[in-house]
């Protein structure tokens, strides 16, 4: 076995930030960039932007339109899986986990729930199929709702039956988004929307998504808790590494070790995959963040949607601000400074507030 990377806590924040594509030397390419970053994570919050729009700002700067990236989703060159955005043959490393799905050996209770629920509403499952094999892509509120057995929850899901549906036939690989976002997503049979690429088998493509996962995350845990969407860790993928002061065992990209580092301001999305895993975040970057926006406004320390600040390779502070469209302002409630900044440090921050402003076309509004 190789022997383990020793790091500090700087060279591997400077590894996460380069994996990010966060250093001085900003990206060109959209469909690149996403290919980098792995994936965009979709939420639909706009207090400033939707969280994907301003990733992508984040890396491309203000000469990136978000038309560019909708146009990519309505061409199929980005393609929705699952809550996230991902390059089209990327794809292929997932289609073997949907032909296995709901899985096999230890299979959860709560996933063989959802295949009894499939069984006993497979009459709704084949009708939305040959809905959309007649007419597709179509909106969901165009597809039927023919279950004899209504989806029960706790609480959001309650009856949602076609959405939950869905949500379920792209886990088996029979149906995908086909453009559009929101309430304005179109569905149509995978078989039409998947690129027609060959079929990854499950133990390969798992290694190869482990791979992808730590090169857009530069460092990560070996293992981690289980995750829905997005695993956080990283089984076997990289070398080996120890962090000085972290606990834990960590594997990194080796071809981003030694690496000059060169870092610049940049304001990120409270979704950003630089601080997504929260725990890495703490460990690597300590830096105590949290989204607050369903928070009472009372109990908020930084703000409904504060956008955390990273300054070279440290996580320096939160900006709390909203685009209040209607006025035609980007409203700056606060700048909460977690060290003080130097003047190097404010010019450039204040630089990424104003060039927010700008690609957002509103007027920027500071405190008085």
């Amino acid at each position: 076995m190789a022997a383990a990377h020793e790091l500090t806590r700087t060279q591997a924040r400077r590894i996460a930030v380069q994996a990010q594509l966060l250093a001085k030397d900003r990206p060109t390419d959209l469909i690149e960039t996403v290919r980098q970053l792995s994936l965009l994570q979709l939420d639909p919050t706009r207090a400033i932007a939707p969280s994907a729009e301003l990733v992508l700002w984040s890396r491309l700067g203000s000469s990136y339109s978000p038309r560019e990236l909708w146009d990519a989703v309505d061409e199929l060159r980005l393609i929705e899986l699952r809550g996230t955005l991902r390059v089209a043959d990327d794809l292929a490393l997932y289609r073997a986990e949907m032909e296995d799905w709901p899985g096999s050996g230890d299979v959860p209770a709560w996933r063989l729930g959802q295949q009894r629920w499939i069984d006993i509403n497979n009459a709704c499952r084949l009708d939305i199929l040959e809905r959309l094999r007649a007419d597709g892509p179509l909106p969901k509120s165009e597809l039927p709702d023919t279950c004899v057995q209504p989806w029960a929850s706790t609480g959001w899901n309650n009856n949602k039956n076609v959405t939950i549906m869905l949500n379920l036939l792209v886990q088996r690989g029979e149906v995908a988004a086909a453009g559009g976002t929101g309430r304005n997503r179109l569905w149509d049979l995978a078989s039409r929307i998947y690129p027609d690429d060959t079929v990854v088998p499950l133990e390969e493509a798992a290694i190869l998504r482990d791979q992808r996962r730590l090169g857009a995350l530069g460092i990560a845990r070996s293992r981690g808790p289980e995750c829905a969407v997005e695993p956080l860790d990283v089984h076997l993928a990289g070398e080996p590494a120890v962090i000085d002061g972290v606990r834990g065992e960590w594997r990194v990209d080796p071809t981003l070790l030694g690496q000059p580092f060169a870092g610049r301001a940049a304001l990120l999305s409270p979704f950003d995959r630089l601080l997504h895993d929260r725990k890495r975040m703490g460990d690597l970057f300590e830096f105590d963040y949290a989204l607050e926006m369903y928070k009472p406004e009372a109990q908020r320390r930084w703000g409904y949607y504060a956008l955390p600040i990273l300054y070279g390779d440290r996580l320096v502070g939160k900006l709390d601000a909203k685009a209040d469209r209607k006025e035609g302002a980007l409203l700056v409630a606060a700048l909460h400074q977690d060290v003080a900044f130097s003047k190097a440090m404010t010019a450039a921050v204040d630089a990424e507030i104003r060039d927010l402003a700008r690609w957002l076309d509103l007027e920027l509004v500071l405190p008085d």
